[in-house]
């Protein structure tokens, strides 16, 4: 195990009404926020009432800005950078998804800096602080309510990049598994599948002897197995959506990666897909990850195949130890196929046009593509093919 500091500092309040926790909040850290929501599924959903219901309550001003789509664009950013800076607001409060946390975060950094907030993503600058964040979260998949890191996409440039920092970790955030219910079956399950990749992601390390963060990935992983499929088709189980909404915070919020060195290939390969194409990341990760996955087993990789198949789907410990490995890879393409989740490129409508653009592009904007396997821009075009 690899030495590491921990140090989680977000207030998660989860539960049923935990919204009641906003006002507080509020009050000891706020004299004017922006609340940042996506289309309008919160309003049609009555989430935004109670937000308002207790900002109001408060009594801090606030200004809304809505409109933040899913990999959310660089102009947004902006476009709420300019509004906090123009009213003088010093808290930002996503109401949402992850795309809605994402951007939230990327204007709290960029309010309190004076270039391009796109510097953060292309020039290594690191932010040297932020407005604080606050966020109630309405779907279970990125973990960004929990940790220190952004996404976003700029359209014009065809580039979805990222960025992390400790100055842009939610102070609080409020978890109410009801919050969930009114999620469709199609975003729930790219959800799940987004949950478990962040988990592979760490999970697929060469690190050594790092059996707690392991054993907790594992039992995660069991977790979304068990839960996903009953939140896709019984939307309204509390419990079920309980689970996997806190699995999705736990999966990245540092817990199970701390002491490891991690691959994050998958989302590499994936984050070109969705600048390219604008897919579900969810969507796409399904399709990439069990190739990625039989991509990289090799005789050096399948001892962590064997403690999945083994720990997570319960296999037979005593079979050829790669036949343990692609059977537990066929269980993961098989489970991502009855969420519902699409299982090749033609799915949802990608050719091979774009296959060298998106493996040069990945090359260049990762410092490296893969450490459980280093991949290079002809793995990555291979990889593409076979997801076909």
């Amino acid at each position: 195990m690899l030495n590491f500091t921990h140090n989680i500092s977000t207030v998660i309040y989860f539960g049923r009404g935990q919204a009641a926790a906003i006002g507080p909040e509020l009050r000891k850290r706020a004299k004017k926020i922006l609340i940042v929501t996506g289309s309008g599924s919160v309003k049609r959903n009555g989430v935004f009432d109670d937000v308002i219901k207790e900002v109001k309550g408060s009594k801090t001003p606030f200004i809304e800005f809505s409109g933040i789509k899913p990999n959310p664009r660089l102009k947004s950013v902006h476009k709420g950078i300019e509004i906090c800076k123009k009213e003088k607001l010093d808290f930002v409060l996503a109401v949402g998804g992850g795309s809605v946390i994402d951007a939230s975060k990327a204007i709290a950094a960029g309010t309190k800096y004076k270039g391009d907030v796109w510097d953060f993503f292309t020039k290594g600058i690191k932010p040297v602080e932020a407005l604080p964040v606050g966020t109630v979260l309405t779907l279970a998949a990125t973990g960004s309510e929990m940790n220190g890191n952004t996404v976003i996409t700029r359209e014009d440039a065809g580039r979805k990049l990222a960025f992390g920092s400790p100055v842009i970790r939610p102070v609080f955030s409020i978890l109410d598994p009801r919050y969930t219910y009114t999620v469709n079956k199609y975003h729930t399950a790219a959800g799940v599948v987004d949950i478990m990749t962040h988990i592979f992601e760490q999970y697929f390390s060469r690190t050594e002897a790092a059996d707690v963060q392991d054993r907790m990935a594992e039992g995660l992983l069991r977790v979304c197995i068990k839960y996903g499929p009953v939140v896709c088709e019984n939307p309204r189980s509390y419990n079920a959506r309980a689970n996997i909404l806190w699995a999705g915070s736990l999966a990245l919020n540092d817990l199970i990666g701390e002491g490891k060195e991690e691959d994050w290939a998958s989302h590499a390969i994936e984050h070109e897909l969705s600048a390219v194409y604008d897919i579900s990341h969810g969507a796409g990760l399904s399709i990439i990850v069990p190739n990625w996955m039989r991509y990289v087993l090799s005789e050096k990789t399948v001892n962590k195949f064997i403690d999945y198949g083994i720990n997570v789907w319960g296999l037979e410990k005593n079979m050829d130890k790669m036949k343990i490995a692609r059977e537990a890879i066929n269980k993961t393409r098989a489970f991502f196929n009855l969420l519902g989740m699409p299982s090749s490129l033609s799915d949802v409508n990608i050719g091979v046009e774009h296959f060298k653009k998106m493996a040069d592009s990945a090359v260049r904007d990762w410092p490296r593509v893969g450490h459980f396997k280093n991949l290079l821009a002809k793995d990555i075009v291979e990889i593409l093919k076979t997801s076909i």
